[in-house]
């Protein structure tokens, strides 16, 4: 078992930057690829980024590149998704989730869930 608890969401005028972490506790965390997705009221959860276990491989959606970081250090069981230049369309549920192995853009894929954080960016 993996636990995940996210924290760092918070109401934040456009443009600017919010830090989110997510803890990992249980099993070896370097073990899994982390994720995060977001979820807007009346809309599907979405993929945002997405980390390897060891650090070396990201990816991250088209809405977010150039914008949105993740990062993680396996030293401290913590994955972080740095958000700047935040947009109202940003505005959303943000899940971190976990997998053995490596990551996938489905969230039918992942095993464990975070509580989720709320972002709300006021325009």
């Amino acid at each position: 078992q993996v636990q995940l608890v996210e924290s760092g969401g918070g109401l934040v005028q456009a443009g600017g930057s919010l830090r989110l972490s997510c803890a990992a506790s249980g099993r070896t965390v370097s073990n899994y690829a982390m994720v995060w997705f977001r979820q807007a009221p009346g809309k599907e959860r979405e993929f945002v980024a997405a980390i390897s276990g060891s650090g070396g491989s990201t990816s991250s959606a088209d809405s977010v590149q150039g914008r949105f970081t993740i990062s993680r250090n396996n030293a401290k069981n913590t994955v972080y998704l740095q958000m700047n230049s935040l947009k109202p369309e940003d505005t959303a549920v943000y899940y971190c989730a976990a997998v053995m192995g490596y990551y996938s853009f489905s969230s039918a894929s992942y095993d464990y869930w975070g509580q989720g954080t709320q972002v709300t960016v006021s325009s």
